[in-house]
């Protein structure tokens, strides 16, 4: 399993939890059950290969902090979300924009380049494009305002 699946996986629990009364503990020791995850895979097909170690961790540590961060992640989603109010994004995205917000803000050792990368690639799966260059957008513009040291893609140009 790659680390682009490993985050895809993390965007679906985060996703997931919101709409569970579960702890995000009780959450991910159900969903991270081998038999359980491994079920999912008849279904998804990113399912289907049980995470290593590491990648569990990485997933834990990624839903943990998202669930911690979450009003935090959606006030920097909402600054940045210009014209838009927070309500109208689609849900899919924010689950997105969390988990790469979190990254970038609480995982220096992986590059804002990469966690927006994967965020747009993630959102083309289930997101039309338009949505997909939105995130690119606010991602892009919340690492070079919040981080203007750090190199980040600029938006993608409508052609």
């Amino acid at each position: 399993m790659t680390r682009s699946a490993a985050r895809e996986i993390a965007i679906h629990c985060a996703y997931s939890l919101g709409f569970t009364h579960q702890s995000a503990e009780e959450f991910l020791a159900q969903r991270l059950d081998r038999e359980t995850f491994l079920g999912w895979g008849q279904e998804d097909a990113l399912y289907q290969d049980y995470p290593n170690e590491k990648q569990i961790q990485y997933i834990q540590k990624v839903v943990r902090g998202v669930a911690e961060h979450g009003p935090e992640l959606d006030q920097y989603i909402a600054q940045y979300a210009k014209n838009w109010r927070f309500a109208r994004i689609p849900l899919t995205a924010s689950a997105i924009m969390r988990v790469a917000m979190y990254e970038i803000l609480y995982m220096p050792e992986i590059p804002a380049a990469a966690s927006i990368n994967d965020a747009v690639d993630i959102a083309k799966k289930y997101e039309d494009e338009k949505v997909a260059a939105f995130i690119n957008g606010i991602l892009g513009t919340f690492v070079r305002t919040e981080f203007p040291d750090q190199a980040a893609p600029k938006p993608e140009q409508e052609g």
